[in-house]
């Protein structure tokens, strides 16, 4: 059985047990957390609403795309977690800006 939830008012997540309902709200609503461009690349970090993995634990998710690091991911139990795994992930791009034409 997949767990769902949605963010309340002050962006925590919720349990949400009606499918229907949860469809209608993930469907309707900007999941985004936080989004940085650099470069052409893109780190965005999302609120996924479901973890079918790990039942419930990590609900949010932190990708980069493009630059050398395209693909890479990380997710995280708390928003405040996935805050600070963005912030993360945006010095990293940042970093490896220069070093593409290296590689």
């Amino acid at each position: 059985m997949s767990l769902t939830y949605i963010l309340d008012e002050h962006g925590n997540p919720v349990q949400e047990h009606d499918f229907v309902t949860w469809a209608d709200w993930f469907m309707n609503t900007d999941r985004i957390i936080a989004r940085e461009e650099i470069n052409g690349v893109i780190v965005s970090t999302v609120f996924l609403g479901s973890d079918l993995i790990h039942g419930g634990t990590e609900l949010f998710e932190t990708m980069i795309f493009g630059g050398v690091n395209d693909g890479a991911q990380i997710r995280y139990d708390t928003r405040e977690h996935a805050l600070q795994g963005h912030a993360k992930a945006v010095i990293i791009v940042m970093n490896k800006k220069g070093s593409e034409s290296n590689d």
